[in-house]
């Protein structure tokens, strides 16, 4: 039985052909080649017309792999041995034509798989270097940005303390609510910057929520009366006073909603809701709920909208970045949150998320303070009345001239300038000074290195100078990096004359 099985398959892929020394067939058992046995094997294929030398070849057996042939309009893979005879030539053909045809799939779908995963790699590398270009971009922006910033709203400020007229007193009051917006972005910016590159941390307080949704509804309304919506604030009796979280991200986040609804509603209202969602021991789970009555958003166009620098082209010249909602995103995803929107063209927007707060037992009972507006301080110089000796260390022109005319209207200061960080060493040994206001970059030594050589400096009369650094770098790491180099204060550019000139008198006797 099993002759007949070999005999049924085994046969089926081996031939054996016999031929004399000069190619004419002498014998073949014709397994899968049907040749004529008066013919010669050159008429096979034109491969054979190699075996013509066959008597020259050194070996007795020479063997030829993955010979393509085409017989009878048949495509063939075959390995041929040639072996020679006292009388002729022995040849041996095995047909691995599908041998090879599963070989070749194999080795093409591993080799696909391989090229697939690399090009897989080269994209993600691609992406990463696109998103590194992109964060550094935005960081040297908002860095390069922020010193004429600084220069206008000093220069605004200066401005404002002189006899204006009417239309002039108007005209500055734009040109500071225009300061302030530019500000905001400047900081939307750096907020879409941190978030991309994992260096915005939550600072997690109790602060009163109540106090936060009073503040937003006073803006708001405001807002909303200007354009000639209605603005309406629901909370739920359930929701506690405080809670603890990190409320300036909160408040972002429920300002950028709110811009938007407002922004894109020419009708109708604008309203927050606080739900309570439910109470687990000390935590407690709410949704922050706005919805517009604006020209809503296709469902196609949804995923576009949370993406930096995106904004929907809705046939409305409405001004804007387009990275209010991508920063609401970046900053729900840092609070374990995630934003949610259902909308109607023509019928407005509703945008929700659900948080997550501690919920502060001690303090659920606590009285609200009776005034929740901001004062206006007004800064107080030191009592003795004295003139102070500052040394101003500022490498941009325009900045340093506004930061010296702000400083010297306030009459008590007697200032140096320098725009060198090397040069402040040999000035500080010439000259007493009573403190030190001083650009983090400054050319050939920084402004920290300047610092660490002043604490390091043998004499106390130098080594404890007061110096408050001013910088464009607005990181946190950063500012703890040049607090830890011995600077007393850093301030973040641009800066409002009375965190300065506070900053400055909390350091002098």
């Amino acid at each position: 039985m099993l002759d007949q099985f070999k005999q049924q398959y085994s046969n089926k892929t081996i031939q054996f052909i016999f031929i004399d020394n000069q190619g004419g067939i002498i014998d073949s058992d014709q397994a899968f080649l049907q040749i004529e046995k008066e013919g010669t094997v050159f008429d096979i294929h034109p491969f054979f017309e190699c075996l013509s030398a066959i008597s020259e070849f050194p070996e007795a057996e020479t063997t030829f792999n993955c010979v393509n042939i085409t017989f009878d309009k048949v495509d063939y893979t075959l390995d041929i041995k040639v072996v020679k005879k006292k009388n002729g030539v022995l040849i041996v053909l095995q047909d691995l034509t599908q041998h090879y045809f599963s070989y070749q799939a194999v080795a093409q779908s591993r080799n696909e798989s391989i090229i697939s995963s690399e090009l897989v790699v080269l994209k993600n590398l691609e992406m990463e270097e696109r998103e590194r270009f992109k964060n550094a971009f935005i960081q040297n922006f908002s860095h390069e940005l922020r010193n004429p910033l600084t220069s206008i709203i000093s220069i605004t400020n200066i401005i404002g303390d002189t006899d204006l007229t009417t239309e002039q007193s108007k005209m500055l009051d734009f040109l500071k609510e225009s300061n302030t917006n530019l500000n905001l972005l400047l900081e939307d910016i750096l907020s879409i910057s941190m978030i991309a590159t994992g260096r915005l941390k939550l600072n997690n307080n109790i602060f009163s929520l109540s106090r936060l949704l009073e503040l937003l509804e006073f803006t708001y309304a405001a807002k909303a009366k200007e354009k000639g919506l209605e603005f309406n604030l629901k909370s739920n009796i359930k929701i506690p006073e405080f809670v603890e979280g990190d409320r300036l991200r909160l408040f972002q986040v429920l300002t950028n909603l709110l811009d938007n609804a407002i922004k894109y509603s020419e009708r109708g209202k604008v309203s927050l809701e606080v739900l309570f969602n439910q109470k687990m021991a000390n935590s407690i789970s709410m949704r922050f709920q706005v919805t517009d009555t604006g020209v809503g958003i296709p469902l196609e166009s949804i995923p576009q909208i949370f993406e930096s620098f995106s904004r929907l082209e809705n046939g409305q010249n409405q001004n804007g970045t387009g990275l209010g909602l991508s920063i609401v995103n970046g900053l729900l995803t840092l609070m374990k949150s995630k934003i949610k929107v259902e909308s109607a063209e023509g019928i407005g927007t509703v945008f929700y998320f659900d948080l997550l707060m501690n919920y502060p037992l001690q303090l659920a009972s606590k009285p609200l303070p009776k005034s929740t507006s901001k004062k206006k301080v007004k800064i107080k110089p030191p009592k003795n009345g004295r003139k102070f000796r500052l040394l101003l260390v500022e490498d941009d022109i325009s900045v340093g001239l506004v930061l010296f005319k702000s400083l010297m209207n306030t009459k008590h200061f007697y200032i140096d300038t320098l725009n060198d960080g090397a040069m402040v060493m040999n000035q500080l040994v010439n000259d007493p000074y009573d403190i030190i206001l001083m650009d983090v970059n400054l050319p050939n030594v920084s402004g920290d290195q300047v610092t660490k050589l002043i604490r390091s400096f043998p004499f106390k009369n130098i080594k404890n100078i007061p110096v408050v650094g001013i910088t464009a770098n607005a990181y946190e790491d950063d500012i703890n990096s040049y607090l830890a180099a011995g600077m007393n204060a850093v301030l973040s550019k641009p800066f409002e004359e009375e965190d300065l000139l506070g900053t400055i008198f909390k350091f002098l006797k």
